[in-house]
């Protein structure tokens, strides 16, 4: 996976407020995207922040990316005092961060779904603090997906994603139905739905507007979610003999955390309720354990043989 340290490279210095208000991008224009009180920077198609967005936004979208239409894509603006202040902040509290878990205040990209064009004036304009709830969800930057099916559809079939620069410091594992709105101890800031491959970061809400920037705007336009769900799923369906969920489970159990096991545990038994499709508990699975150790376990089963060196490694890695 492709690290979030290299995605914007020159943005990567907490120290520094120009790098998210930079106004001299070339090809980039104020402009008010319909969004009242609200400027942003629209970036040209030829800037290669737009591309590097671009690239990463469809790759992370699978099948969908092809058909999804890009419509435009704004950079925070910082247009006044308000905006620079909250941006400072945040590398204040980067460094903060920094300092208490040994250097590493795990500053990562991450996507937020809105709820339409007042939602991204709200949230550019005051932060998060309009936000209700226990805690702030957003998907990692290469997983865009979840976030684009809680954006709520609006003119013209618009749909508006923010990308947010998200301070997680050191994560702790939080179940989806939690009603956590702070750190179980202090020696966590921010949840996860796993660590070995999460899905899901959750900002507390008492952190939401000093833990989390949105730094870009991602405009555009995705067919119905059903007719890609079903060509996605009849493009992943193999011609040879799945390996039973449960035998799966059972192999995966030990070489994976048990939080990961109980997880997929959840997803196989909302399956069999019919809460999700066959496809969706497909995804979550590859999700949470990989696609390197699904291969050797599926591969073994057929062999009858157990995956022996590459179960060793993992679990290695594990402990």
């Amino acid at each position: 996976m492709e690290s979030t340290s290299t995605l914007f490279p020159q943005q990567q210095d907490d120290s520094s407020v120009n790098s998210d208000c930079e106004s001299g991008v070339s090809g980039t224009t104020i402009l008010q995207l319909n969004i009242p009180d609200s400027f942003l920077l629209r970036i040209g198609e030829s800037d290669v922040v737009h591309n590097l967005l671009k690239t990463r936004f469809l790759r992370g979208l699978g099948l969908l990316g092809a058909q999804t239409q890009i419509l435009a894509i704004h950079r925070n603006a910082c247009s006044d005092f308000v905006s620079q202040a909250r941006l400072q902040s945040f590398h204040v509290y980067a460094e903060a961060v920094s300092k208490l878990r040994a250097g590493n205040a795990n500053v990562r990209y991450a996507w937020y779904g809105t709820s339409g064009e007042n939602d991204v004036n709200d949230i550019v304009s005051h932060g998060f603090s309009h936000v209700h709830g226990h805690n702030l969800c957003l998907s990692p930057d290469d997983s865009p997906l979840q976030s684009v099916k809680r954006c709520v559809v609006g003119r013209d079939g618009m749909r508006h994603l923010i990308l947010c620069r998200v301070i997680l410091g050191r994560t702790e594992i939080v179940q989806d139905d939690t009603k956590q709105c702070y750190p179980s101890c202090e020696d966590y800031d921010s949840g996860v739905d796993s660590f070995a491959a999460p899905t899901k970061y959750m900002i507390w809400s008492s952190r939401m507007n000093t833990h989390v920037w949105p730094a870009y705007v991602i405009s555009f336009r995705v067919p119905s979610f059903k007719e890609i769900e079903k060509t996605e799923e009849e493009h992943v369906r193999p011609s040879s003999p799945w390996l039973p969920f449960p035998t799966l489970i059972s192999v995966l159990s030990k070489v994976l955390p048990p939080l990961d096991i109980s997880l997929i545990s959840k997803f196989y038994k909302a399956k069999k309720e019919r809460k999700i499709s066959r496809h969706e508990l497909i995804q979550k699975v590859r999700q949470i354990a990989g696609d390197k150790l699904l291969i050797s376990v599926i591969k073994s089963y057929r062999a009858k043989k157990k995956p022996a060196s590459f179960l060793q490694t993992r679990t290695k890695n594990a402990i």
